[in-house]
């Protein structure tokens, strides 16, 4: 407890100096906001896992240090960035070093005249009346701890605008890198996406580290998929193994919109993922699919809450896991079907791989329908590899390694084929090809 507490406490000892390096934003309408989860966040507890929400995830060892926010300017070449590429500087890019804007290092290219694709720290300076309606609407900070530290301390992030009907045709990579060196820093990525009414959109919301290093990302994305809009998103998270990462994604769909997310993650000693969507109109369409690989004592968990408040909305919802040696995943997804959501069609899957017998998988799908004209299904599996197929391959020639590997690949490759860019599926593929030593 006394551990919480003393860093609780450095958070809060911390918001009096941060206030001051705001300077003139402290009477902007957006720090008034930040004042309101500050003093949420000062009555919020931590989470232990006697809380429903974090019962198989221990936070303690994210206790074990105070996270300042990094004051220093860090270069970083283009080099250090291009690693973490995979298309070779096709698509538009916007990159932000220890969670603050470069734009040395971004690059947009063919945009769309009307669209907004930058820095969100300068769009609450210039009281952007989009950043102003939709900031922190959705990701709402009651009862959430993390959410409420993100708001208080709000310096950065990504914004993109997508008037109504734009396409943007090429996919824009969002990089985050962390270089925390011998500091123990925060970073607060605060991202806000706006795809307008018949607009249609592809964002790659990318978290990387170069550095084995101690650092915590506290990240919140908030979407909002316009009426027959489409907004293809795609997060990946290959940070530092001795990082911690926690996120929030919220997202918003009106009528006809379509949304699709694919989280890819294997870093972080530590990673929690908060994923939730919710249809406000009929039509709507919606995919979340997961997949992450862990090892050593990583624990990656995913609770995902996909809202049907309204009728003729269709989901789709695929998680997989690949556990080796005492890593531990967790899987909680639940879909709410409301009593006025008729004619929902809901799917809901999580499988997982345990290639340890020291590996620990908790699974909990969940279906809550308060509708009677529904089809709703949802399941899960663990287990490990299947000994038939091993022994097919292995009866042909193959090796352990090999074998093993290509079992992998198979059983991965209906989430990552989901991923509509193939530069990107290269990417993906090639880490797991790595990981296996295939």
């Amino acid at each position: 407890m006394e551990n919480k507490t003393d860093l609780k406490q450095f958070f809060i000892n911390q918001f009096d100096e941060f206030e001051k390096s705001l300077n003139g934003e402290k009477s902007s309408h957006f720090h008034h906001l930040r004042k309101s989860a500050f003093e949420e966040f000062r009555k919020l507890p931590l989470p232990t896992q006697k809380d429903e929400e974090w019962k198989y995830t221990n936070i303690s060892p994210l206790l074990d240090y105070n996270f300042s926010r990094s004051a220093k300017k860090t270069d970083v070449s283009p080099d250090a960035v291009s690693k973490f590429l995979f298309d070779k500087m096709e698509h538009s890019l916007i990159v932000f070093i220890n969670g603050r804007f470069s734009s040395e290092l971004s690059k947009l290219t063919d945009i769309p005249k009307g669209v907004v694709i930058g820095s969100i720290n300068e769009a609450i300076k210039e009281n952007n009346p989009i950043v102003m309606k939709h900031l922190a609407q959705y990701a709402g900070f009651k009862n959430n701890i993390f959410t409420a530290l993100s708001t208080a301390y709000t310096i950065d992030g990504a914004f993109i605008y997508v008037p109504d009907g734009i396409n943007v045709a090429d996919p824009v990579h969002i990089i985050f890198l962390t270089r925390a060196g011998n500091e123990k820093i925060i970073t607060q990525p605060r991202n806000l996406f706006i795809a307008g009414k018949n607009s249609r959109i592809s964002i790659i919301e990318h978290y990387v580290s170069d550095e084995a290093s101690v650092y915590f990302t506290n990240a919140v994305t908030e979407i909002v998929a316009g009426e027959n809009g489409i907004v293809d998103h795609i997060k990946l998270q290959e940070e530092s193994i001795n990082s911690f990462h926690i996120s929030r994604m919220e997202v918003d769909q009106e009528r006809n919109s379509n949304f699709s997310s694919h989280l890819i993650s294997y870093g972080a000693e530590i990673s929690r993922n908060d994923f939730n969507t919710r249809f406000n109109d009929q039509g709507g369409e919606c995919m979340l699919n997961g997949l992450f690989l862990i090892n050593g004592e990583q624990l990656f968990d995913a609770h995902t809450m996909i809202d049907h408040a309204k009728p003729h909305c269709k989901s789709h919802e695929h998680y997989k896991g690949i556990l080796q040696d005492k890593s531990k995943g967790v899987f909680n997804g639940k879909v709410m079907v409301r009593q006025d959501a008729q004619k929902t069609n809901a799917f809901q899957q999580n499988n997982t791989i345990l290639l340890s017998d020291n590996a620990v998988m908790n699974s909990k799908p969940q279906l809550e329908i308060f509708a009677d004209d529904v089809k709703c299904s949802h399941g899960a599996t663990i287990g490990k590899l299947d000994e038939n197929s091993m022994f097919y391959l292995k009866s042909r020639g193959i090796g352990d390694e090999a074998a093993t590997a290509m079992l992998i690949h198979a059983f991965a490759s209906d989430v990552i084929t989901s991923i509509k860019i193939e530069a990107l599926r290269d990417y993906i593929e090639e880490i797991i090809t790595k990981r296996f030593n295939q």
